[in-house]
């Protein structure tokens, strides 16, 4: 379960990573009664990704342009994700911006630290340049300094950024958490550092020993339960392209480029969210191997397109996972389009290309294929 961002910035705040001045919105009519001095930013508080894209984060200068940004913010949703709750924060500003996250691999059954010297709304920049190091025995301070070098940081930003990945394991570790995440990780021109935004992934199966964590979970709970009915179905869309994503932000600007390009989609399964039906925390090709079970069976869809960027799992996992559903499915299925970014990613070419899947390196191309294959001429069958 994914805690939302306020929520977050609350536990970071009580480790002292550093946050910007904050107050929570329930309603518009608190925008009155704001303490922090203006410019402020307004974000919806849902526990997905792909706000700002979707306009759910809006800079404002003053009461009157505040309290109307709250209103629209408030009536839109995200990626059927309605918001219950606004968190008014001072600006900053920025002169550089980090990705950090320290996650559970469940494969190597280690912890991982991930870091980027390019953080921020552009996924495809953070993956470019992510790094890992795996926390192969105790913790120390020697992983985080490690982290910090392998991502090209220098002179002072060295430590000041493995305290805070000190902490963030800290965190991790006593909360039994499955990911921290911090994205971006604001520096000043002075050096200052700031956890502009924040994630936590709590583990389920650990709620019950930690009673603060489960009060968290049920606040998210009651914003999740006042959406149903509001939000949209799983497949409403009345399209021919089914997509399947890794994150919340990736999945909104897949959709995006599908619009843009004239295609229709019939639906959007966020592996990074686990939306699937009786999902716990499992690897990603296990997750995987389930939404294609999914998707597969709608006969609704004519193209899936498969965009999958990840620092833990390898591209030749996700290849034989797509490659084994392709080779067990007897019914046929729809053409497939595989976007991949990661480690191995020759390797899974060469498999992917076995079948006769082509592996695109490019969105924008990724989706242009995928919106020549779902017109009207194309037929769904059992190869591609």
């Amino acid at each position: 379960m994914d805690l939302l961002e306020y929520q977050a910035k609350e536990l970071f705040r009580q480790i002292c990573i550093p946050v910007l001045p904050s107050q929570k919105i329930d309603h518009p009519r608190e925008i009155k009664s704001l303490e922090i001095p203006y410019p402020v930013v307004l974000k919806s508080q849902v526990p997905t990704g792909g706000r700002g894209r979707a306009g759910g984060i809006k800079f404002v200068e003053n009461t009157i342009d505040a309290i109307a940004a709250a209103q629209t913010i408030f009536r839109l949703p995200i990626m059927g994700e309605y918001p219950e709750v606004l968190l008014a924060e001072a600006r900053y500003n920025v002169q550089q911006e980090l990705y950090l996250a320290v996650a559970l691999d469940y494969t190597l059954r280690r912890p991982v630290l991930l870091g980027s010297p390019q953080g921020g709304m552009d996924l495809d920049l953070v993956m470019k340049h992510l790094q890992q190091v795996i926390v192969e025995q105790e913790f120390s301070s020697f992983y985080a300094r490690r982290l910090a070098m392998k991502m090209g940081l220098q002179g002072n930003l060295i430590q000041s950024v493995s305290a805070i990945i000190e902490k963030m394991f800290d965190l991790f570790l006593e909360k039994d958490l499955d990911l921290v995440e911090i994205n971006p990780l604001g520096i000043s021109p002075s050096g200052e550092l700031m956890a502009l935004d924040g994630k936590i992934t709590v583990n389920d199966a650990a709620l019950s020993r930690h009673p603060d964590l489960l009060v968290l979970a049920e606040k998210v709970n009651v914003h999740s339960n006042a959406n149903k009915g509001k939000s949209n179905a799983f497949w409403e869309l009345d399209g021919n392209v089914g997509v399947i994503c890794n994150g919340s932000g990736l999945a909104m600007a897949t959709l995006d480029l599908l619009y843009q390009a004239g295609g229709k989609p019939f639906g959007c399964i966020n592996l990074g969210e686990n939306r699937l039906p009786e999902s716990e925390s499992c690897p990603l090709s296990n997750l995987l191997q389930k939404s294609l079970e999914i998707t597969c069976n709608q006969t609704g869809i004519k193209v899936l397109l498969i965009n999958i960027m990840d620092g833990l799992s390898s591209c030749e996992e996700i290849a034989d996972v797509i490659v084994s559903f392709t080779q067990n499915d007897a019914g046929g299925y729809p053409h497939f389009v595989v976007r991949l970014v990661g480690s191995n990613l020759e390797a899974a070419k060469e498999r992917l290309a076995a079948v006769g899947i082509t592996v695109l390196e490019q969105l924008d191309a990724a989706v242009a294929k995928a919106v020549t294959l779902a017109k009207p001429t194309g037929k769904r069958s059992s190869s591609n």
